[in-house]
């Protein structure tokens, strides 16, 4: 499943953008806002020394998919590299991996999706996120495609 991450949206997340490496490799979403309490993606104003990241689809991807019918979320405290699976979605057009689009550890998971795994084609890039990671090494954030970047990708 195409997923992008926004460098411009890194720092803690919050609004789903996917994560595509720029060598064109297959990886899943992602997304950032700002380090502050109130949700403002794609700021990018720098980053803490370990930024937060989350992890979800695009809304491209779920409309991609079809509608969700079931999610394996990711286990909690699991560490993880870049390009590893850590879930699934499945639809009822196919299924896909949930991969990881950069290392570290994961912090939580959205557990609603369990029960209303259809949240994430009412609101990929919000409630429908899948699981916050905190990001091991902030210069992988710098190999994934930006938003524009991912918009250009999705139009081909």
């Amino acid at each position: 499943m195409a997923a992008i991450v926004t460098r411009q949206s890194i720092p803690r997340l919050s609004c789903a953008v996917a994560a595509l490496p720029k060598t064109g490799a297959r990886a899943p979403a992602w997304r950032s806002q700002p380090n502050r309490t109130s949700p403002s993606p794609f700021n990018g104003r720098g980053f803490r020394t370990s930024p937060a990241g989350t992890i979800g689809i695009t809304q491209y991807a779920a409309s991609a998919l079809g509608d969700v019918v079931y999610v394996e979320l990711p286990t909690l405290d699991l560490d993880v590299s870049a390009g590893d699976a850590i879930g699934a979605v499945e639809s009822v057009k196919s299924a896909s991996d949930i991969m990881t689009p950069v290392t570290g550890k994961i912090v939580a998971t959205n557990e609603k999706l369990e029960e209303k795994p259809g949240t994430i084609n009412k609101g990929p890039e919000g409630e429908g996120w899948i699981a916050r990671i905190q990001v091991g090494d902030a210069k992988e954030i710098e190999g994934l495609m930006d938003l524009d970047d991912y918009k250009k990708h999705t139009e081909e």
